[in-house]
């Protein structure tokens, strides 16, 4: 056996593949058991095309990021005319003109005439199924486009991987991650940073299992829908059908969404570390069904925003018992610092656990250390 081990290592160095270049830990909570590329052979892609060719092919694929892929200017620039929805302050976000959007929904908003943004944004680059898209230590970087995982794709992990810088002055100039129509994915240690709209997007279509696990969700930016340095659009999950582990992120400097809520979408929404925000953290909106417990919210205005239709469980130790029966642990109480307080008792949607795989929960005082572990780089 000692020498089978030798011989491996051996071989991995020969070919230049580093060992470690491999997917660390597996998926809690409702992806559990996903296994992206598997034992496929590592590739490093070189180029953007090379990239964007293995991360849609039909083979399983492991994709290790040993730079950064700068899609800035590959797909050339778009000049559209736009409007400021939120003000016209250097630092608010200026919407582009999308399917006439500024017209349909923000008729009495400032015009602007010409906004010149950068076209690769617009749309990421699509992952097929039985893929893992890996970084190598620090240096796995996609900056100015995002990913897409749809139609029907499952079986995908993305782990230790940057998204940075797609076109944050303007708002419909591209999400980092969107997941639509897909099953089985884990994104976990994933820093989403200077995004145009949202860091992660469940779209309408059922999404069945997602597991988001120990990344970084940065908010902090120079221009705002809220004008005040904090990004609006953070996460929004909307699905038909979709069962969503949120557990051990650090989700800060946002001013909403972080996440929206709604469609028919079960979250589990454990050991967060939710930090300056300066409106609402969670929108539950119609179809929520949240349960949230364990987490810690610091200088967050609102925990929740109020007067939605959502179902919530805030996990009250007083419903110790219900826990116990459908999450299979002791439920664990949400803390809050210079915080606005998450409330609900539904106990109703706890039956939607029932048979799944359901993330364990630590005390909130434990997971102080989020923030400085959660994101690429840190695994």
């Amino acid at each position: 056996m000692k020498y089978s081990l030798f011989v491996a290592v051996a071989a991995a160095f020969a070919s230049g593949v580093s060992a470690a270049d491999a997917v660390k830990g597996a998926a809690e909570g409702f992806a559990k058991g996903v296994t992206g590329g598997g034992n496929a052979a590592p590739v490093y892609p070189q180029t953007t095309k090379q990239l964007i060719s293995y991360l849609a092919d039909s083979s399983p694929r492991v994709i290790v990021l040993t730079k950064t892929f700068d899609f800035t200017g590959t797909e050339g620039t778009v000049t559209s005319t736009g409007c400021a929805p939120w003000g016209t302050a250097s630092n608010c976000q200026v919407a582009i003109n999308k399917d006439n959007w500024c017209g349909n929904y923000q008729p009495k908003a400032p015009k602007v005439a010409s906004i010149k943004y950068d076209a690769a944004g617009v749309l990421g680059m699509t992952i097929g199924s039985n893929k893992s898209l890996i970084g190598q230590g620090a240096k796995g970087v996609i900056k100015g486009k995002g990913v897409r995982i749809v139609s029907n794709a499952k079986n995908i992990i993305i782990q230790n991987v940057r998204f940075t810088d797609i076109n944050p002055e303007y708002v419909w100039g591209g999400d980092a991650i969107t997941i639509n129509g897909a099953d089985m994915i884990w994104i976990d240690h994933v820093t989403t940073d200077l995004i145009s709209r949202q860091h992660i997007v469940l779209g309408n279509g059922a999404s069945g299992r997602v597991t988001i696990s120990n990344c970084d969700i940065n908010g902090a930016t120079a221009w705002s829908a809220t004008c005040d340095g904090h990004h609006y659009w953070g996460m929004y999950f909307t699905g038909s059908n979709d069962l969503v582990t949120l557990k051990g992120n650090y989700i800060h400097h946002t001013s909403g969404r972080s996440p929206k809520v709604a469609g028919n979408t079960v979250l589990h929404a454990v050991n967060n570390y939710f930090y300056a925000n300066s409106q609402h953290a969670f929108e539950g909106d119609a179809g929520a069904k949240i349960v949230a417990e364990g987490n810690i919210f610091q200088n967050v205005v609102q925990a929740m925003q109020s007067g939605l239709a959502g179902k919530w469980f805030s996990a009250p130790a007083t419903l110790n018992a219900q826990c116990q029966k459908f999450l299979g642990h002791a439920c664990q109480l949400n803390s809050y610092g210079t915080s606005g307080a998450l409330t609900g008792t539904d106990t109703s949607i706890l039956a939607s656990f029932s048979g799944k795989n359901v993330a364990s929960a630590a005390p909130a005082a434990n997971i102080k250390n989020i923030p400085q572990i959660a994101g690429y780089g840190k695994i």
